[in-house]
């Protein structure tokens, strides 16, 4: 198992359609939510990511898969796990789950890393590669 981190919230109205269901494109969503909680409880949020290191990490690729639909009034939880230190692009493993643990969706998001004024790609820097060998070799 590699680091795994989690955050959970309510599902908001504007979220839901007609029926009171979560609308799919909103896990996205809630991977994303999943992945700025890693980097913030890692000690490394985007912001400072982008401003201190000069890297932006956008999307390369999103695979999502549906298994249970969230409803008005769930409480979620949103995971992210990565399981191997990024060299030029990592894989984040999300999942997320209603209140009662049933898993809603799963699938993997990959990231690249781009140079912020450039925005051409280069390898994860130094002290991200560091960060995530302390979290996932613990």
């Amino acid at each position: 198992m590699g680091a795994v981190f989690k955050t959970s919230f309510p599902v908001r109205y504007y979220e839901t359609d007609q029926m009171g269901i979560v609308h799919h494109s909103n896990y996205i969503r809630y991977f994303e939510c999943a992945r700025d909680a890693m980097l913030v409880q890692m000690g490394l949020p985007i912001e400072r990511c982008e401003s201190e290191l000069g890297v932006m990490i956008p999307i390369v690729s999103v695979e999502c898969h549906y298994h249970h639909p969230l409803h008005m009034g769930d409480v979620l939880t949103a995971v992210a796990e990565v399981e191997k230190v990024p060299l030029a692009k990592v894989e984040v493993k999300q999942a997320v789950y209603n209140q009662d643990g049933n898993l809603c969706a799963d699938g993997i998001v990959k990231l690249g890393f781009i140079d912020k004024d450039t925005f051409r790609p280069v390898r994860c820097p130094e002290a991200v590669v560091k960060l995530f060998e302390q979290y996932i070799n613990h």
